[in-house]
């Protein structure tokens, strides 16, 4: 669920850099802003989603290591651990 969650997040926000990509195009062609400034703008925008999309997936990690500790429910670490003991 948590996977699909954000995979429908990335998809809007594609679908949202294709409409600015489409307006700036539509302004550069109509000579209300440079080529080079759209470019800038666009870069820009691209840059802080990255941005964002990786401080979504931390805060989501995050979360879920909560989570799991809260309920504590053995980590493959901690199977690991015990493998090892039992050798």
């Amino acid at each position: 669920m948590l996977k699909e969650l954000l995979h429908t997040g990335i998809g809007a926000g594609l679908l949202i850099k294709e409409k600015v990509e489409e307006e700036m195009k539509k302004l550069e062609d109509e000579g209300k802003i440079k080529t080079t400034d759209a470019k800038s703008f666009l870069e820009s925008i691209e840059q802080k989603g990255k941005e964002e999309e990786t401080k979504s997936k931390e805060k989501i990690k995050s979360i879920l290591k909560e989570v799991i500790q809260e309920l504590d429910i053995a980590t493959k670490q901690d199977i690991q651990n015990l493998k090892d003991e039992l050798k």
